[in-house]
């Protein structure tokens, strides 16, 4: 039986009809400052940022001229870099799947925050001394660097291949974590070539939400612990799907909304 044919199954059934009903009816402009919202929101709020989705939106449509009350100047230069690479990364889809894609989308992801963080780091640059994140320990750094080429070089492959582009992208996602090459914005970066992975395929994007964001790093952790990705790549089809029923429920919903005239 093909791995995770139940899943691509069911995946892909829902895909085509949130394509048709939900993306294409938005049109492309939309569907994509739609996208950028939602997903710069949660990806950075996994990381720290207290950035609502409402507060991402005022900042994307205002700028840094509107700092939500509440929120830090560092919080808005964060979530101001991640629209920086949302938009190279959406732009670049004809790009090659290689290291300076890698490079580039950290560059633009930490280029203002990273010397908050890290004085002595260069945006876009691997880190030089071992790294730890939460509760993890990873290995010394010029061991995982010097595997990033091949990790990128396999990933091609396995989309030349015809493997799905979800499993494609959790698979690349989960042992580029385990690599953990930059000093900063591993995650956010992470994130965001898993969703050039399917942007490129034609794809929606996908959305870890922060709600989900304990059992997302759990999946992260059997990496580590078991030797397996599978815990991602369901996690990964579960997060999708949920995503886009919800989506197509709303509208559905909303279309039929009673209106109440006085």
């Amino acid at each position: 039986m093909l791995m995770y044919e139940k899943e691509i199954e069911e995946y892909e059934r829902i895909r085509q009809e949130y394509q048709t009903k939900v993306a294409d009816r938005m049109g492309q402009k939309e569907w994509m400052e739609y996208n950028e919202i939602l997903f710069s929101a949660h990806s950075c709020a996994i990381e720290g940022n207290s950035f609502t989705v409402d507060d991402t939106r005022i900042l994307r449509e205002q700028g840094m001229g509107m700092v939500p009350v509440g929120r830090s100047l560092l919080e808005c230069t964060e979530m101001a870099d991640h629209f920086r690479a949302f938009d190279y990364v959406t732009s670049h889809l004809e790009s090659p799947f290689d290291e300076a894609l890698l490079k580039e989308v950290n560059r633009l992801v930490t280029e203002h925050t990273i010397g908050y963080r890290a004085k002595d780091a260069v945006a876009g640059e691997y880190t030089n001394m071992d790294m730890a994140a939460g509760d993890t320990v990873f290995g010394d750094h010029e061991t995982l660097i010097a595997r990033v080429p091949d990790l990128m070089a396999a990933t091609e492959r396995a989309l030349q291949d015809g493997v799905h582009p979800l499993v494609v992208a959790a698979r690349w996602h989960g042992y580029y974590e385990y690599l953990h090459p930059f000093r900063d914005g591993n995650g956010r970066t992470g994130r965001l070539l898993s969703n050039f992975i399917l942007l490129r395929a034609g794809h929606p994007l996908l959305i870890v939400r922060l709600e989900d964001r304990a059992e997302y790093i759990l999946a992260l952790k059997q990496i580590r612990q078991e030797g397996t990705d599978e815990y991602l790549v369901a996690f990964f089809f579960r997060v999708a799907i949920q995503r886009m029923k919800e989506e197509l429920s709303q509208k559905k919903k909303n279309a039929s909304f009673p209106l109440c005239f006085f």
